[in-house]
């Protein structure tokens, strides 16, 4: 399927909060022309940028129509019910992340993936940052020797991030509908897991409840990692944090180095010496326009099961290391 035939397919976005207003935007740049969107408290068609976008809050419509992919941007507790439903569509999808809040339902999904031969892609959009693949190829080209060990933060102030609605009501607050910081914060998880490049043994994983926010869910996390080629790490996220910190150190034989993620750059410390890589007009909504053309890139290909079940694990994995204090993978 050409490039052009896929901006005449039909789209299908489930979810119209902020990251959902983000997908249709950046289809509507893209050039796609057929995009449906649906909610759960609209069925009045909106006009963005000139064109129309079909608005429905009933299944039933959307079932009579053919969808090459679906983009679920729901709360994280439906992520799976709505996946599987999607592909009864035989649509692709794209899930935004994390994949979901628990694992019960995931092999249910992978097995109808596969049989629809559809592919099915969890939103981690920061794989496509310049700067941590930067650092992606200095493992794997050695150039400062091996990974030994890493530490990551992630720090900010929830009720600071969407100042105009009530906090304590979004979904990453609420244990229910699968919020929780190192659920919401995944990104981090899956990042160490991609530039590390090794599977894990063990994950050992501390919740925080202390914050006086009016959360259900954990304010704050820590997780500690084993890997089976021997790299160690530790992540804290939280959502408590007066100074907003986010920021991941690499320590190798050969050099030390430093991501920080807010001043878009990268510090490498070898040598007594400090060589600075930074972004300047570093856009991030580029981020995701290029997870929407990876993504597209692949559906247009022929079905590639061992690429699926290659991502589903990854999204298993980040569940398990959230879920579980101890995740213990080692072979028994």
């Amino acid at each position: 399927m050409t490039a052009l035939n896929i901006k005449k397919q039909n789209i299908l976005i489930i979810g119209a909060g902020s990251i959902g207003v983000r997908h249709l935007n950046n289809l509507i740049k893209l050039g796609f022309k057929n995009i449906h969107l649906y909610r759960h408290n609209s069925d009045i068609n909106i006009i963005i940028d000139g064109q129309e976008i079909f608005v429905t809050s009933k299944w039933n419509v959307i079932q009579k129509n053919k969808y090459l992919a679906v983009i679920i941007c729901s709360p994280t507790s439906m992520h799976v019910k709505q996946a599987i439903k999607s592909l009864k569509l035989k649509a692709h999808l794209l899930i935004e992340k994390p994949i979901s809040n628990n694992t019960l339902e995931i092999n249910k999904l992978q097995k109808l993936a596969i049989s629809n031969k559809r592919f099915v892609f969890v939103a981690y959009m920061l794989r496509h940052h310049p700067l941590l693949k930067k650092i992606k190829e200095f493992i794997t080209n050695k150039k400062y020797g091996n990974l030994i060990s890493f530490t990551t933060k992630w720090g900010e102030y929830l009720p600071n991030w969407h100042p105009w609605e009530d906090y304590s009501k979004s979904y990453a607050a609420r244990e229910d509908l699968g919020g929780g910081a190192s659920l919401t914060l995944s990104h981090d998880i899956d990042l160490v897991n991609w530039i590390v490049g090794s599977p894990i043994n063990k994950t050992y994983h501390l919740k925080n409840y202390s914050s006086n926010l009016e959360l259900t869910a954990e304010g704050g996390s820590d997780i500690i990692y084993k890997y089976k080629n021997g790299v160690t790490g530790h992540s804290h996220f939280n959502y408590y944090s007066i100074l907003h910190e986010r920021y991941m150190e690499f320590t190798f034989d050969d050099a030390n180095i430093r991501f920080d993620y807010l001043a878009s750059s990268l510090s490498i410390f070898k040598n007594g010496k400090r060589k600075e890589i930074k972004l300047n007009n570093f856009d991030r909504n580029d981020l995701f326009i290029k997870e929407l053309k990876d993504f597209f890139n692949l559906v247009s290909k022929n079905f590639n099961k061992t690429l699926l079940v290659k991502k589903i694990e990854e999204s298993r994995t980040i569940l398990n290391i959230c879920k579980k204090e101890i995740w213990n993978n080692e072979k028994k």
